[in-house]
Order: C-alpha cells, then sequence, then structure tokens
C-alpha cells in the first residue's frame, strides 16, 4: 500500500510492525517481520533517512508520527506530480512541433505482435486528455471482452469514451455483459452493421489501426501521430457515429435474468419483450437473440409475434418504427 510512496515492501512491513509499539531494536522487528536482521537493518537506515523512523536514545527505533511522516511524503509526491504534469505540457508542444516537419515515415509506427499491440493501446488510452473514440468489431485478438482496464481509470480521469460496436461482434462470448457494464459507467455506444476497420484515438493527437491478420499470420497496427491520414480517422469515426444506432443499459442490462415469458400486460411489452427489440434493433439475428437471452427460437418468435399484435402491424420493420415511437426498446 505504500509502496505508492516510494517504500519497498521491506520497508513497509518494518515500518508497520513498529508503529505498533513505542520502540524495537532490530532483533525484535527481524523476530517480528521474519525478515534476516540485516535486510531490517538496510530497511531500517532508509526509513531513517526518510524521516518516517527515529533512533532512540537505547539504540532502538521508533517510527514518526504517520500523519507527519506519511503526510510529509504524500505532499513532496503530490508536488512532484504537478510538477511533471507541466513539464507534460511543455514536452507535448514541443514534440508537436517537431512533428510538424516530420516525414512520413516517422509519422506512422508499424507494431508487430499481440503484446505490442496491447501495450500501445494502453498507452494511447494514457494518452487522452478529453476523450477515447472506438471502433470496435470481431474477432478480437489482442484485447478480448472484459480486459481493458483502463477504460475505468481513464473515466474516473473526466475522459469520456465513445464506441461502435460492428453488430456481429455483439453476438462474441461476453461482448453482451461488457457492452452493459461499459454503458453503465457512462461510455457511450452505438452499434452498426459493419465497419471497415478497428480503430482507436486518443483526441486528435494518437490513433491506434490494427491491421487484418492472415490465418496463421502475426498480428499488426499502425500508431498514427498527428497528421493528414489521423484527420482522415477522426473524419470517418465522425461520420460512423452520427448514422450509427445508440445503445440503451436499460434494454441490455440483466440479460440473464429470469423473466416470465408467458404472463404480461396484453397492452404492453414485459421485460423481456424490450430486451428482445433491443437486440434485433441493434441487427442481431434471430439465432444470436435467442442464445443471448437463453430463450428458445420458438419463445422468441412467438413474443414476436404477440407485440405486432399489439402494434397492430404486420412486419418486423413496421414493429421497429413502433417500438422507436413508443419507447418500447
Amino acid at each position: 500500500m505504500l509502496g505508492a510512496l516510494g517504500l519497498s515492501t521491506d520497508q513497509e512491513s518494518v515500518y508497520r510492525r513498529l508503529v505498533g509499539r513505542t520502540a524495537a531494536s532490530s532483533a525484535d522487528l527481524a523476530d517480528a517481520t521474519h525478515l534476516p536482521e540485516a535486510t531490517v537493518r538496510a530497511a531500517l537506515s532508509q526509513l531513517v533517512a526518510d524521516g518516517l523512523v527515529k533512533r532512540t536514545p537505547d539504540g532502538e527505533f521508533s517510527a514518526a508520527p504517520p500523519a507527519v511522516a506519511l503526510g510529509a511524503l504524500i505532499s513532496e509526491r503530490r508536488d512532484g506530480l504537478h510538477t511533471a504534469e507541466l513539464a507534460l505540457v511543455t514536452l507535448a508542444e514541443e514534440h508537436r512541433v517537431a512533428m510538424a516537419g516530420r516525414s512520413i515515415n516517422e509519422l506512422i509506427e508499424v507494431v508487430t505482435g499481440v503484446d505490442g499491440i496491447r501495450h500501445r493501446f494502453a498507452q494511447v488510452q494514457h494518452a487522452a486528455r478529453t476523450q477515447v473514440r472506438n471502433f470496435v468489431t470481431a474477432p478480437f485478438v489482442a484485447v478480448p471482452p472484459g480486459t481493458n482496464t483502463l477504460e475505468t481509470v481513464m473515466m474516473d480521469r473526466g475522459v469520456t469514451y465513445r464506441v461502435v460496436l460492428e453488430r456481429a461482434a455483439l453476438a462474441e462470448p461476453g461482448m453482451i455483459a461488457e457492452t452493459v457494464a461499459s454503458l453503465r459507467k457512462g461510455v457511450q455506444v452505438r452499434v452498426v452493421e459493419s465497419l471497415p476497420i478497428k480503430l482507436v484515438l486518443a483526441d486528435a493527437e494518437l490513433g491506434l489501426v490494427p491491421l487484418t491478420v492472415e490465418s496463421g499470420g502475426e498480428p499488426g497496427a499502425v500508431l498514427l501521430h498527428r497528421s493528414g491520414l489521423l484527420s482522415a480517422m477522426d473524419a470517418l469515426f465522425e461520420i460512423v457515429w452520427r448514422h450509427a444506432h445508440p445503445l440503451d443499459v436499460s434494454a441490455l442490462a440483466g440479460l440473464t435474468d429470469d423473466d416470465d415469458v408467458t404472463a404480461a400486460d396484453a397492452g404492453a411489452p414485459t421485460e423481456l419483450d424490450r430486451k428482445i427489440l433491443a437486440l434485433l434493433l441493434a441487427g442481431l439475428t434471430d439465432h444470436v437473440v435467442a442464445n443471448q437471452l437463453d430463450i428458445s427460437l420458438r419463445t422468441l418468435q412467438r413474443r414476436l409475434r404477440h407485440l405486432m399484435d399489439i402494434a397492430g402491424v404486420k412486419t418486423r420493420m413496421e414493429l421497429g418504427w413502433y417500438a422507436a415511437r413508443h419507447n418500447w426498446a
């Protein structure tokens, strides 16, 4: 826990043992921590230098008050981070100016291998100051559903996420749960029939474009710095976003909950009906929707016929229009 303040595991262990005592010798602390006494002495030496521990007149050691000693370290770290942030602004501007005169080879970086792509994917997100935009398509090679832990971290820092999903991706295992979790965190998610590429954008500064993987080939990606090509990717995302269908967490949440598929208000859709409509409007096939909701294909089709009767329509397209106008999905 104190590693963030620069303490090693041994130093933290010794300090924690010492905090609960008025004073102790290095031998006592070695017994309490089960560490070699030489290791304890080295830890104590550094803790004394950092002001966390002091020597007593009889040669033992006592912990400085944590609120004072650790508070000072936290303040130093906070000041250091502030200084680093100021330096980042300056360095980023210097980099931007330098990039303006670079050749196309310097503006485009080829990344190979799953680990390399995953690392760059994290770096691109870290670089964002206002928003991350993402095209998601199947198959998932470097970042499977549920593995992008940075999404929560960056959103806590105020970064906005906008994601466009290819409809086929929603049928992948774990993708519905991942989408619901993202929607609940505040990620804006839309869906389209198909996407031309995978894409991740950090503001208008960086872009990562995974390349098509041949069977048995090594995955690759292209990292784009600010350039005309990156501007084109920016424009492509916004065009696709404007025409994509928004997904709503209220319709998708609880897809594994049990629903009574027979008892319903004859004049209104049930919760299960709303989930069926939401997934069908997202473009999933009957078979995929039935599998996601863990119901039979026959049950799904029976519910759809019932909804068409309620709406007084004859086709699914008419049902979709009716559902949209009456907030059914």
